[in-house]
């Protein structure tokens, strides 16, 4: 190979040509969407955060299943909260407040032990009991 015709760096020096440059490597085989479906089952379970509860932790726990189980139903905040209210006036009793959203205020007045705030990923889920 002439000087002229040789490769150069991005800075213009000379590059030497080996031997395994003329050999390309065979890549490996993309992932089908068969084998993603068999390593990863089941879509990944939502984040929850407690922000504040006055609630017993089998409860809280209870809130947060209930809840993701109303976010998979629901995409308008407005059924996902009838649902956890719903659900949870039929396992715990009258009467259940809930509020779902993004942004919004609150100061409410609830039954001790019956008190839970926390996020699902950018959602608030707002759960007491009153009255």
């Amino acid at each position: 190979m002439s000087e002229g015709l040789r490769k150069k760096d991005l800075y213009g020096a000379p590059m030497s040509k080996s031997l395994s440059d003329d050999r390309r490597s065979v890549p490996p085989p993309l992932e089908t969407a068969t084998n993603i479906i068999s390593l990863n089952p089941s879509p990944p379970r939502k984040k929850a955060v407690i922000k504040s509860a006055d609630m017993k932790d089998d409860m809280q726990k209870e809130a947060i299943d209930i809840a993701i189980s109303a976010f998979e139903k629901f995409n308008v905040e407005k059924d996902i909260a009838e649902h956890i209210k719903k659900e949870f006036d039929k396992k715990h009793g009258a009467t259940w407040h809930c509020i779902v959203g993004r942004n919004f205020g609150s100061y409410v007045t609830h039954e001790t032990n019956h008190f839970v705030y926390f996020y699902l990923d950018q959602k608030a889920v707002l759960l007491f009991k009153s009255g």
